[in-house]
């Protein structure tokens, strides 16, 4: 699944696109896609991971899911999910994703303050959200949407680790500069993850993610399949990260 700085990096992309219109619209989405034809796009945005095409009087959200990817000016074998093809030439295609309409203007939509990768992002009422979930795992607590738009799994597992908390701590039970800890590198860590994507270098960067050691002490790391409830894969380290109750 694409965490928030693939979905930057596609937005980045694709901004050629915006202010031209749309030619020919193709897919095997449900939704009317065909609305799109003769609509001039007028901005591509994104929050968390959420890529949004704008419209005048109506916005496109896609999500990726699990499986899903995209192509500018080519194609994949599969059938896309949709496909936009532009006046003057080139296209954007989606594939294996969930697409929807959203009718409302996107700034009643989305919380931008939220997004850990918009200039928008407001740490202290992230903080003040994860306060009024005082039981909630601090794994779970990352790839809460609602407070850290953008984060995945691969930067919830990073981030922990950097932090030296351990997955199953209580968000309660956190200090608050280990909380402010939380928060900060929440975004900090997405910023590097953006920077070592685009210079494909990000696998090489990840602590713990995937891996079977802990570089800080060499301590085998833990791995739990399913952790908390949002059941998400975890990679920790028992020795360094420390298990606040």
């Amino acid at each position: 699944m694409p965490e928030g700085p693939s979905i930057v990096i596609l937005r980045e992309e694709a901004a050629g696109f915006a202010g031209r219109r749309v030619a020919h619209v193709r897919g095997n989405s449900r939704e009317p896609i065909q609305r799109m034809v003769g609509c001039r796009l007028r901005a591509l945005r994104s929050w968390g991971k959420h890529f949004l095409l704008e419209f005048e009087g109506f916005s496109v959200r896609i999500h990726f899911m699990l499986f899903g990817s995209y192509r500018i000016d080519e194609r994949k074998e599969a059938a896309p999910r949709l496909a936009l093809g532009f006046d003057g030439g080139g296209e954007l295609n989606f594939y294996a994703c969930s697409v929807k309409f959203i009718e409302q203007p996107l700034d009643e939509v989305y919380d931008w303050s939220a997004d850990v990768m918009n200039d928008a992002w407001d740490p202290a009422r992230a903080r003040r959200k994860l306060r009024a979930r005082p039981q909630a795992l601090a794994a779970d607590a990352l790839l809460d949407q609602q407070v850290f738009s953008g984060v995945g799994n691969i930067i919830k597992n990073e981030v922990l680790h950097r932090i030296r908390v351990h997955p199953e701590s209580r968000v309660g039970a956190l200090s608050a500069r280990k909380l402010g800890e939380l928060v900060a590198q929440a975004r900090e860590y997405s910023f590097d993850f953006l920077r070592w994507k685009k210079a494909h270098v990000l696998r090489k960067h990840y602590q713990v993610h995937t891996r079977p050691v802990c570089p800080r002490d060499g301590q085998r790391l833990a791995y739990r399949k399913h952790l908390g409830l949002a059941r998400r894969r975890a990679f920790f380290c028992e020795r360094c990260q420390r298990l606040y109750e």
